[in-house]
């Protein structure tokens, strides 16, 4: 007997191969990409300036880290320019080795991959829908007395959309530092909250040095094929050992010169903030009205649902959905989440309006 195949918000060929949807046509609303795509801006730049390829990139990055620290409100000096946070990833717990890691989830499956290839134990802290995946920050700092050697979070968090905000990130950092535990937060999703700098950690830089914020331009910058990644982090000695173990020119120069433009591209930033946070209230309302899911509050570009109509599963729901060229995603594989989830980023007005119709017409 045939299994069917997990699908990833990536997997468009696998998606075009076991369906037979030209990959084209499909509108996918599982890879949480900015639907705007690319800036028109900074398209016409790289056109205008392909010939960059000729040349080796500054192997230090010193314009792009400079933009990017004014983009954070960060001293370049803190910053760590990467392929893609995925290999800041890697070399973030290949230097600090960790013996015993705590992970907040459920989560990114990314963090437990590196992990695997370390000597680390890997131990869960789980976020539950009673709360509606919101962190109980009490207990929490209980757990952190158990002394890890790192602490790995989402925030906003993938898949759940819910996030930590300041005060308590601020109690949890100061928690780690008493345990000597260094922190990860990935801040891939930050740029989507409604309110940025009640989530982001970067304001905290200079207040602790046992932490690194990472960041991608994949998402919210819709280049997720560029693969630039940035961390930032006070620790010195740690940032001078990473860099010592990266690869040089670990990023092309288009990727650079892209990145520099797209995060002063002030006019895209805009329109994409407008059109994610209006459309994200506008399908939460709608969902909000259907009586067999519950709908957790998302501060990322997508949203959490989970089913409670009798005989539809989540993979139902996903048949039904990419039947009419809808992706979603299938949470059945996300560590930790037990039940029947499923998750959508926030896609045009008029692709968004065709997935609530299909999920009126299943779960109403």
């Amino acid at each position: 007997m045939s299994t069917k195949p997990e699908f990833h918000g990536s997997d468009l060929e696998k998606i075009e191969e076991y369906y037979g949807i030209p990959k084209e046509s499909i509108i996918s609303f599982g890879a949480n990409v900015n639907p705007l795509g690319l800036s028109e801006n900074v398209k016409e730049d790289i056109r205008q300036n392909l010939d960059i390829i000729s040349s080796y990139p500054d192997r230090e990055y010193q314009s792009l880290r400079r933009a990017i620290g004014d983009y954070c409100s960060v001293s370049p000096d803190h910053v760590l320019v990467g392929n893609g946070s995925t290999e800041l990833i890697s070399l973030l717990i290949g230097q600090r080795c960790p013996k015993k890691t705590l992970i907040l989830g459920p989560t990114y499956s990314e963090y437990a991959r590196e992990l695997s290839f370390s000597d680390s134990t890997q131990e869960y802290y789980h976020l539950t829908p009673d709360n509606g995946f919101s962190l109980v920050l009490a207990d929490f700092l209980k757990k952190l007395k158990e002394s890890f050697d790192l602490l790995i979070i989402c925030n906003p968090n993938n898949p759940t959309s819910s996030v930590i905000k300041t005060d308590d990130m601020r109690q949890i950092l100061a928690a780690c530092l008493d345990t000597n535990t260094f922190v990860m937060i990935d801040e891939t999703y930050v740029e989507f909250a409604p309110d940025i700098s009640e989530v982001t950690a970067m304001s905290f830089v200079q207040e602790f040095d046992n932490f690194m914020v990472l960041r991608g331009i994949s998402k919210f910058f819709a280049a997720p094929g560029l693969r630039l990644g940035y961390g930032v982090t006070s620790n010195q000695a740690f940032l001078e050992r990473v860099k010592e173990h990266q690869i040089p020119w670990s990023l092309n120069s288009i990727g650079a010169f892209a990145g520099e433009r797209m995060l002063r591209d002030h006019e895209y930033i805009s329109k994409t903030r407008d059109l994610i946070l209006s459309e994200r209230d506008r399908m939460q309302k709608e969902l909000k009205k259907l009586k067999n899911i519950t709908v957790f509050d998302a501060y990322a570009n997508f949203i959490l649902i989970q089913l409670h109509k009798d005989g539809i599963t989540a993979p139902d729901v996903f048949e039904a959905c990419i039947r009419q060229g809808l992706m979603i995603r299938d949470c059945s594989s996300f560590q930790c989440l037990e039940g029947e989830y499923v998750r959508f980023c926030v896609m045009m007005p008029e692709d968004n309006t065709r997935l609530l119709h299909i999920l009126k017409e299943l779960l109403g």
